[in-house]
């Protein structure tokens, strides 16, 4: 068993691909690339394609500037903002409630507009971005389809992300794909490959499921699986097909994906509840907000130094037998709140697996319950450590799920990423729970950003054959098998 276990610039912890800072003036002049595996040093400067990932989730609300370097596909941080979602502006007479979050925070296009305007602003304020000569492309995603009812609300959020953009000053040409090599300012012409291959929908060679959307939020499985891929170029971890990617936010995403060629199916989704469930913990401390509180508004670094951890581990079981894992039954429209189409996703060949707390979350105030008889008894630190154990055994009984259906194939590698699955002492547990299911495994910070980063620039083309992302572990890049196919078509 051959884990790695060491974060880049962060010391000795078992926790990989964790973006590093530069500044705007820095990706501008560093005037040769970084050596990578096999191509030595590169004497032509670097080029940095900067992109904008607008996301707007149950529990944040974030604006995450990423700059990638072409010549070595290694993704590096400028800015993130973040702004938590239950503090978007009430609903003003007049304007129209469409929709709200899983915790019940309601949404106006005209709110929703301005919360994404002015977390954009301050970002690009902050990094110094100037929105035309800087910035290349937004994208926006959202995780709040998981508490909606009908494709209406979906559409109506969908255009008041869009707005939010135009309002801080985005042109429309920012946010679509180029439709010619001349739409490209001249720094980045020689890296796009527009004009021999063009976006088919597939995202680091990988199709989502095909015919109907089988689950609400789709598209944050797809940035994930891409973003760690492209994290893993942080380190000696081949991140390529086959894989299994975790998102844990307030919601669940995911994607179990197989290795066809030249583009992979996502052979199982996961869905449901996540940080959610460390969000129910958390509000029994009565120190959060009783309605959009989360579990990062108490969490620092150090609050688990003094945890009692056989406690912790005792008070995670017990919080298990309300935390339903499986696979999604067919006659189910909702699973952990979010709503699916298990009958689309069976017959597209794609594994619903859920998470939940009881049925569709009507056991969250159990979960309370028992937060705060931890807290009260064992204090903040062992919640802390709980809350720590109840997440890596979501991964677990995830990952169990996931191979009794027999949809990961021999070789897959495990990457996991959000506020809930990458803090405190997760990773290492984690990894002690799935040593004997993958041979390496990752933990990314702010993986659907670095996702956003790549869906641009496929979206657009550009690509970096000498260092693909996409692909068979230990293959060559697929430019040639895709040119080939869309011949054929």
């Amino acid at each position: 068993m051959s884990f790695l276990k060491r974060v880049l610039g962060l010391g000795p912890k078992p926790v990989l691909a964790r973006s590093r800072y530069i500044t705007i003036e820095d990706a501008k002049t560093s005037p040769f690339t970084k050596k990578t595996v096999g191509s030595g040093y590169s004497m032509k400067p670097d080029v940095y394609y900067i992109v904008a990932s607008v996301e707007l989730g149950n529990t944040t609300t974030k604006c995450i500037l990423t700059a990638t370097n072409l010549n070595t596909s290694r993704s590096y941080l400028l800015d993130k903002t973040v702004k938590m979602t239950r503090d978007i502006r009430p609903p003003k007479k007049g304007e129209e409630v469409f929709g709200s979050t899983v915790w019940g925070v309601e949404l106006t296009q005209e709110s929703v507009s301005d919360m994404v305007r002015d977390t954009i602003l301050e970002s690009l304020k902050r990094s110094k971005v100037d929105i035309e000569k800087d910035l290349d492309f937004v994208v926006r995603s959202t995780g709040v389809t998981a508490g909606f009812a009908s494709p209406q609300e979906v559409g109506k959020l969908i255009i008041s992300l869009a707005n939010g953009c135009l309002e801080a000053g985005i042109p429309p040409r920012k946010m679509a794909p180029a439709l010619s090599i001349d739409s490209f300012p001249d720094r980045l012409k020689e890296f796009t490959l527009l004009e021999k291959v063009i976006f088919d929908g597939a995202v680091v060679s990988v199709i989502p499921p095909t015919g109907k959307e089988v689950v609400a939020n789709e598209m944050e499985g797809e940035l994930v699986t891409a973003g760690i891929k492209l994290g893993a170029k942080w380190t000696n971890v081949d991140f390529r097909n086959p894989c299994v990617s975790m998102d844990f936010g307030t919601t669940l995403a995911g994607r179990i994906v197989n290795n066809d060629e030249p583009y992979a199916k996502t052979v199982g989704n996961f869905c449901g509840l996540a940080g959610a469930v460390s969000d129910a913990i958390i509000r029994g401390t009565e120190k959060v907000d009783k309605r959009g509180g989360a579990a990062l508004d108490l969490y620092n670094k150090d609050i688990i130094k003094k945890a009692d951890w056989k406690k912790s581990l005792a008070y995670a079981e017990r919080i298990h037998e309300f935390v339903d894992i499986r696979k999604v039954p067919e006659d189910r429209t909702r699973f952990g709140t979010v709503p699916v189409d298990p009958a689309a996703a069976y017959d597209a060949g794609t594994t619903l697996i859920g998470c939940d707390i009881g049925t569709n979350g009507d056991k969250i105030g159990e979960l309370t319950k028992i937060g705060h008889e931890i807290y009260e008894n064992d204090g903040i630190h062992t919640l802390f450590g709980t809350l720590d154990y109840v997440s890596a055994l979501i991964v677990k009984r995830l990952v169990d799920e996931a191979f009794q259906e027999g949809v990961v194939l021999e070789g897959s590698v495990l990457g996991v990423t959000g506020r809930a699955g990458i803090t405190g002492r997760k990773p290492e547990l984690i990894l002690d729970y799935t040593k004997d299911r993958f041979e390496e495994c990752l933990f990314v910070s702010d993986a659907l950003a670095m996702g956003a980063a790549i869906m641009a620039r496929c979206m657009n083309s550009i690509g970096t054959p000498h260092i693909p992302i996409g692909g068979r572990q230990g293959g060559p890049c697929i430019l040639g098998p895709r040119r080939k196919l869309q011949n054929q078509k």
